[in-house]
């Protein structure tokens, strides 16, 4: 019975053999010019690319390493550079509302011209300007309307003295304007002297003052529109001198960015706002710094500085659709943000401040975001929807909406948005956004999901040999010889825990080459061959397993009770699996279980006491649907049972100690010992089959190494499921021991293959009379089981009769 059931040392590990590979080293292989694996995922991605529909953005599911940042950022690299190169835009000054900044499109390459076009108009009017007020036709011009003013000014006020004279008075000048003043004898007399006079003379003086204050008024109100006419005209003249001087300059624009229509309204308003503040720029050279706070304090900067243009996106430099890796998807690192500067103890901003953010730079190609990061980021996720649903960017200050002071800041123009968007994630992100966010339906329709397992075969060998050579050649490492690349190749059979399939965490594949590298440079060898790989293997290990080495410490010093020699009623060597980040060991664990009189059933302590998962308390139950099922087709199944996993003091959970649990509740009913040599791994159904578990080589080596701690007898060894033959890739120490019958590996289907293993005795079969054959496990249990019944039935009669 036991050598049927052997699992033989070849089939224990899959073997890469060098003569596989016809190279000497990976530096003679061809690049990798693929994805490893990702056929599903990569075809994904491509049709998420080329159809052109809204709604149609992406999301990249997979676990971590499994390289789909890598893999769809390499994609759109070989895809975007023959896509056309999208717009450059620029924010410039809004000369009718500061506050709502213009955006201006222009082709890639154009912004950067434009913005140096406008650097030096401003540069060559800060010269132009002064030099043509300083101009000796301009100050002849000037004089002349000033020269004109002060004769017609000098008329009206002759004449005006004139009348005055006639009537007996004097105009004479005061700081307050002109006055009339009585004349005596051609002598202006004072206030005082007037009142000295007769009152028929003062009434005299006042009756001409009144008929002259007629004509003054309407002298002086000549004198102010001359003097307006005179403003007028210089004015004009300086309109007419600046424009002659500006005009040159802004018309050579116009003719060179006469197809862009937004350009030659931007150069339209910038002569205009020249003109209306020729004042403000004529005295630009005097007390310029008190003129320009002081404009800024009143809200208004005419200043040649409102010309210059803010880049906000340059694809000058760009090759095709721009492809945006962005790590820190913050709200303003997506959208942008309006920067502000302190200035007379307040917060200012101007068009000039706008900074771009992520989707600026990959608008007309891709952005790639994690997740993770932009659903942890606040309001990061909700203004990225908004943006994809409405195909627009606003720049804004985060939560805009959800102030009740709203703070003054500028509203730039809105910008079009055309943009493919990659969210790369774990499956369990992927899915509660599905089912959680009603919007993410709509926006992401394609799902790339990238696997972590690819199919083990020739051509796939290959491909890792080049993507290794690759890796060697990209980061200057120690290249691999064929017997190196068929370890690693091992290994990420190990990590898939498959002989069939190869592990695609590329992130853990990279970092055994990086290390097999470095321990094959320490003793100074050129080349990386298969010790060298083991030797990074054992190191990392080693680095990793403290607490199992613990573990196997307080197990030779009893302090954790396991028996891996004799024989034990109802006792059992489970095998669990302990993860420790990225380590994981297997370790033994004895699970007991007792039986007696009673209607309690099945009793796991785990569950009571709450440390039992789900899985594993479902597991448990099965085994009452397993005893009902085999022994109750006559009497009814009246027993009370204890199981427990023996020094278990953390929680429990999975389904993989079931068919142990079963073994020790088989033992304990029908008296049988077990073998305390072999542990036990696999799960039950009801109808007694045993299933598959995980980590099935890390139980194995777990449980080989207590043995081998105490000794090995040559009799130890572990049961597991068929169905996980296919998963092992045990490590060579214990393939060596199977070779030698030191341990051995036994692959069971059905629980009764595994109870006549653990007890040496025959299982037995259920005959037709619904009994089984004497002398066998199933035959103790039924007895077993009957005299319980029979004891409780008893009971309850003594006790009804009381």
């Amino acid at each position: 019975m036991k050598n049927d059931k052997k699992v033989v040392a070849e089939k224990l590990r899959r073997r890469v053999y060098g003569d596989n590979f016809s190279f000497e080293t990976t530096r003679e292989v061809e690049s990798l010019d693929k994805v490893i694996g990702q056929q599903r995922a990569v075809e994904s991605v491509s049709f998420g690319i080329d159809i052109d529909s809204p709604g149609y953005h992406m999301f990249a599911m997979g676990p971590p390493g499994t390289g789909k940042s890598t893999t769809v950022k390499k994609f759109l690299e070989g895809r975007a550079p023959e896509e056309e190169v999208p717009a450059d835009w620029c924010y410039v000054n809004n000369f009718e509302d500061s506050d709502k900044p213009r955006a201006i499109r222009l082709p890639s390459g154009k912004g950067c011209e434009f913005q140096d076009d406008m650097d030096e108009l401003v540069d060559e009017l800060e010269n132009e300007i002064p030099r043509a007020f300083q101009s000796e036709e301009y100050q002849q011009e000037r004089e002349k309307i000033q020269e004109k003013f002060q004769q017609k000014r000098r008329e009206i006020l002759q004449g005006l003295e004139e009348q005055a004279s006639e009537r007996g008075f004097s105009v004479l000048q005061t700081p307050s304007g002109l006055v009339l003043a009585p004349e005596v004898d051609g002598e202006v007399i004072s206030p005082d002297k007037i009142n000295e006079l007769s009152e028929g003379q003062r009434e005299e003086i006042n009756n001409k003052r009144q008929d002259m204050e007629g004509d003054l008024r309407d002298a002086m109100r000549e004198i102010r529109n001359l003097k307006q006419e005179a403003q007028e005209s210089l004015r004009q003249l300086d309109r007419e001198v600046l424009g002659f001087a500006v005009s040159h300059l802004i018309d050579e624009l116009r003719n060179k960015y006469s197809e862009f229509d937004e350009v030659i309204e931007f150069l339209d308003e910038i002569q205009e706002d020249v003109l209306d503040n020729v004042g403000s720029f004529k005295n630009q050279g005097r007390d310029k710094d008190r003129e320009a706070m002081l404009a800024e304090m009143l809200g208004h900067k005419p200043s040649l500085e409102n010309y210059r243009v803010n880049l906000l996106v340059d694809n000058s430099d760009v090759e095709g659709a721009p492809v945006v890796l962005e790590s820190n998807p913050t709200y303003y690192n997506l959208l942008g943000r309006i920067e502000h500067k302190g200035q007379f103890g307040t917060m200012v901003t101007d068009y000039s401040m706008i900074k771009p953010g992520a989707l600026h730079r990959a608008n007309g190609g891709y952005l790639i975001v994690e997740a993770r990061d932009v659903l942890t980021s606040p309001f990061a996720w909700d203004a990225l929807k908004r943006a994809l649903k409405n195909n627009e960017i606003k720049t804004e200050i985060m939560g805009q909406e959800y102030r009740s002071i709203q703070a003054q800041t500028l509203e730039p123009e809105i910008i079009p948005l055309d943009i493919k968007v990659i969210v790369i994630g774990d499956p369990l992100l992927y899915y509660l956004l599905y089912n959680l966010d009603e919007d993410f339906q709509e926006l992401f329709k394609v799902k790339a999901d990238f696997s972590i397992q690819t199919d083990w075969d020739e051509e796939t060998e290959k491909q890792y040999a080049r993507f290794i050579g690759d890796l060697c050649e990209n980061e200057e490492l120690n290249h691999f010889t064929p017997e190196g690349v068929g370890a690693v190749i091992e290994q990420c059979a190990r990590m898939a825990s498959d002989q069939k399939k190869l592990d695609t965490k590329f992130g853990d594949i990279v970092d055994l080459i990086r290390e097999a590298s470095y321990w094959a440079s320490s003793e100074d060898r050129q080349v990386v061959d298969a010790p060298a790989v083991k030797e990074a293997i054992e190191r990392k290990i080693y680095r990793s397993n403290r607490i199992e080495e613990r573990i196997r410490e307080l197990i030779e010093e009893e302090t954790l009770l396991i028996d891996v020699r004799g024989e034990v009623v109802g006792q059992v060597n489970g095998i669990s699996v302990t993860p420790l980040g990225d380590y994981s060991f297997g370790r033994p664990s004895r699970i007991t279980a007792r039986t007696h009189v009673g209607d309690k059933g099945i009793v796991n302590i785990e569950r009571e006491l709450e440390m039992g998962g789900q899985v594993h308390n479902k597991g448990v139950m099965i085994l009452s649907g397993f005893l009902g099922g085999r022994f109750a087709d006559e009497i009814p199944l009246s027993l009370s049972a204890s199981l427990t996993f023996e020094q278990l003091y953390e929680g429990v959970d999975g389904d993989s100690a079931s068919s142990t649990e079963l073994y020790a509740l088989i033992s304990s009913l029908s008296g049988y010992p077990i073998d305390q040599q072999l542990a036990v791994t696999g799960s039950v159904n009801q109808k007694g089959e045993i299933q598959s578990i995980g980590g099935v080589n890390e139980k194995i080596e777990g449980y080989f190494k207590v043995c081998k701690m105490e000794g090995l007898t040559g009799e130890q060894g572990v049961i597991i499921p068929e169905s996980n033959v296919q998963n092992l890739m045990l490590r060579e120490e214990v393939i060596e021991a199977v070779r030698e019958d030191q341990f051995h590996i036994y692959a069971i289907e059905h629980v009764d293959e595994g109870i006549e293993l653990l007890t040496g005795v025959e299982a037995g079969r259920k005959q037709e009379d619904k009994t089984f054959p004497a002398g066998t496990v199933n035959q103790a249990v039924a007895e077993r089981l009957r005299r319980l019944a029979e004891k409780s039935r008893e009971f309850a009669s003594d006790k009804e009769d009381k």
